[in-house]
């Protein structure tokens, strides 16, 4: 047998390609987080102005999704994501090159973070428009598990990589670093990738056939965008709502948590940068396991279990952990269980993109980014209401209003079938989906 009529595993380093952009794009918009101590001290910014600069981001990121959804389907997310993320390290350096002796400096930072947010849209639509062409259904858990662990190693790099850049060089050398790192990433991944298997000259005869006996609709081509089932589908409005209260929950630990280590807790600058690392190292460690879970629960009892149930489980564990971990007297303690909220919550990253991917087919990219734009709203809201909130009431309530939009997404999780397409029928009949050998 040749090397070609074999079974090649191109996807897979595809999907650990994307893997590196997520945990690129989260390098690039958690970095301020970090530098936000040194920032507001140079600035002159309180809380309350810098939750505005991280608001923006989040409001340019939510307003682009569909735009972004819709580019990938249109154009491809090969050509997509490498535009994409030249323009992130474009709008990294402007952040800056904002001078803080600026009259406007608090304005120019305002746009500047929103433009970033605007390119940084394109990043999981397309790679979701990407999952739909190349991922059989019974991998999608462990694909997107990998994709989305991107956003914790992300995360987990940012604060020790951050902080020594910092140290050494100051706050804005941070931002270009991440930005020369972007550029290395979008020129590999322009490079390597293709928008669909059948065009990758990697590509088996024997993976291609497998690929495309796990697709919904293999080959299908690509028709006017069915606005109307989108906008009236119970399923994608319910991702939408779920996402958003996914989106208020993580964004306290991206925007917030090392801030509410220095500030809340007088943890000092090195310590804060290790503790900040324990919740993105759980959402990774949530997302690997959660796709895992997810792909194995389906195979054996169906897509709900497997996606909505997962999903159920993993927001009622995190409003426990919220809770309980606000609650602790002990910094240390506290950052234990508060991580392991992050991590409970990423239990569900997957089940949300699995089941984009798997109801809309090849309208993928444009029903992610609208759910999408529900997370990035919810992140938008807490970047701004939660140290209002931490100043009037504490952090305790701040956690605890976190903690019941977690209940309230695991009630919205439980409506949402994923076994209904967004345009008429099922997926393999509503039935359990036996792994492809």
């Amino acid at each position: 047998m040749t090397a070609k009529a074999g079974r090649s595993r191109v996807r897979i380093m595809l999907v650990f390609m994307l893997f590196l952009l997520s945990a690129v794009a989260f390098l690039d918009r958690t970095n301020i987080s970090v530098a936000g101590v040194q920032m507001r001290q140079e600035y002159r910014f309180d809380q309350i102005h810098l939750g505005w600069v991280f608001s923006a981001f989040l409001i340019g990121y939510a307003a682009f999704q569909v735009p972004a959804g819709w580019l990938a389907w249109r154009y491809g997310p090969r050509r997509v994501l490498a535009i994409g993320i030249v323009w992130w390290g474009v709008l990294s350096v402007a952040t800056a090159l904002v001078s803080p002796g600026s009259a406007h400096a608090l304005v120019l930072l305002v746009m500047v973070r929103f433009l970033l947010g605007a390119g940084e849209a394109v990043m999981y639509p397309a790679g979701n428009q990407f999952i739909s062409h190349w991922i059989p259904v019974q991998e999608r858990g462990k694909a997107n598990g990998w994709i989305f662990a991107g956003v914790g190693a992300g995360s987990a790099l940012s604060p020790p990589l951050i902080t020594l850049i910092i140290a050494g060089y100051g706050w804005r050398a941070a931002f270009y670093v991440c930005a020369a790192i972007g550029l290395v990433a979008a020129l590999a991944w322009f490079l390597l990738a293709r928008d669909r298997p059948e065009d990758h000259a990697g590509v088996s005869a024997g993976e291609l056939a497998h690929i495309r006996a796990g697709l919904v609709a293999p080959g299908a081509p690509r028709t006017a965008l069915p606005w109307g089932a989108i906008l009236t589908s119970g399923n994608v409005w319910a991702l939408f709502f779920s996402y958003f209260a996914f989106g208020y929950v993580v964004w306290i630990f991206f925007s917030w948590f090392f801030i509410y280590l220095a500030e809340a807790r007088h943890v000092d600058l090195k310590a804060s940068a290790f503790y900040s690392m324990l919740p993105p190292l759980m959402m990774m460690l949530g997302c690997l396991s959660g796709g895992w879970i997810s792909d194995r629960v389906t195979a054996t009892r169906g897509l709900y279990l497997g996606r909505s149930g997962l999903a159920i489980l993993s927001f009622a564990l995190t409003a426990v952990f919220l809770v309980l971990g606000s609650m602790a007297q002990s910094t240390a303690l506290a950052v234990v269980v508060l991580a392991g909220g992050a991590g409970a919550m990423y239990l569900s990253q997957s089940s949300f993109w699995s089941v984009s991917a798997d109801i809309a087919g090849p309208h993928t990219g444009v029903v992610a980014g609208f759910m999408n734009m529900g997370c990035q709203i919810g992140g938008a809201l807490t970047s701004s209401l939660t140290p209002w909130i931490a100043a009037t009431w504490g952090w305790t309530a701040a956690f605890g209003v976190a903690g019941a939009l977690a209940v309230a997404g695991a009630l919205i999780w439980a409506l949402v079938d994923p076994n209904r397409l967004l345009i008429g029928g099922t997926v393999h009949g509503g039935d359990p989906i036996e792994a492809i050998a």
